[in-house]
């Protein structure tokens, strides 16, 4: 996945803005993102702390880390029981 170009005091600067009022087409424009993208970001990071973001993104990916390993241990367990089937 490619890397914002935005960090996440600037991701939480942007949102700060949506609650200010500003509207958001002229906060799209100011920031240079589309609006797709600003309301991706408000779903996802609304009411966060650029600290709270970052942990945000660290919890997922450890998460996708430890979903690869149980589906890797899963497997493993899946042929070795297939194995023993065969041997029996």
């Amino acid at each position: 996945m490619k890397a914002s170009k935005f960090s996440d005091a600037q991701k939480a600067f942007i949102l700060k803005q949506g609650g200010d009022g500003i509207p958001v087409a002229e906060i799209c424009r100011r920031a240079g993102i589309s609006q797709a993208t600003y309301f991706n970001w408000k779903k996802k990071y609304d009411g966060l702390l650029p600290t709270e973001m970052k942990r945000l993104k660290q919890l997922e990916d450890e998460n996708g880390k430890l979903r690869k390993l149980v589906a890797d241990l899963a497997l493993d367990k899946e042929m070795l029981q297939h194995v023993i089937r065969r041997k029996l």
